[in-house]
């Protein structure tokens, strides 16, 4: 019996998410998005928010999952949040939008907890990252920063 080779798929294709095996495109990711994922954000920033966990979590600087994520914004930690779109339930973190907004944090979904996770180097998915400043990183988290706080708020 010969291994079957599993393929890569080229530089220029969409941003993909790889769950069971199958790889899914950005517009499928996000018809499984949930009611309240505004400002959800779009391919491209995506991959860069996806790029700038990355990073931070190189250096561990950031802060992963509800309880933690939450705690720190309590004390005043400041960052980006970013939150995965196809967490259920919503009950989980639907508060935390309203407490970004309450001590000016930019925050915005991404489609998928999996590449959200991944992107910060566990195997598990993750429905919530804060991403803190660094000098490593400063010119990536200052451009998302500045991409994420022009999406418009939901109502």
């Amino acid at each position: 019996m010969a291994k079957s080779k599993k393929e890569t798929p080229p530089a220029d294709a969409p941003e993909a998410a790889v769950a069971d095996g199958n790889e899914k495109t950005y517009e499928e990711l996000i018809a499984h998005v949930n009611a309240i994922a505004q400002p959800l954000a779009s391919r491209k920033l995506s991959k860069k928010l996806y790029k700038c966990v990355k990073k931070a979590s190189k250096v561990k600087n950031i802060r992963r999952g509800v309880k933690e994520v939450q705690k720190f914004i309590n004390k005043g930690e400041k960052g980006i949040v970013v939150m995965a779109g196809d967490t259920l339930p919503v009950d989980v973190y639907c508060h935390l939008p309203v407490m970004c907004e309450d001590r000016s944090l930019p925050y915005a979904y991404v489609p998928s907890k999996g590449d959200l996770g991944s992107s910060a180097g566990s195997k598990r998915p993750t429905c919530v990252i804060l991403i803190k400043p660094h000098a490593d990183y400063q010119d990536a988290y200052d451009e998302c920063v500045s991409e994420v706080s022009g999406l418009p708020k939901p109502l």
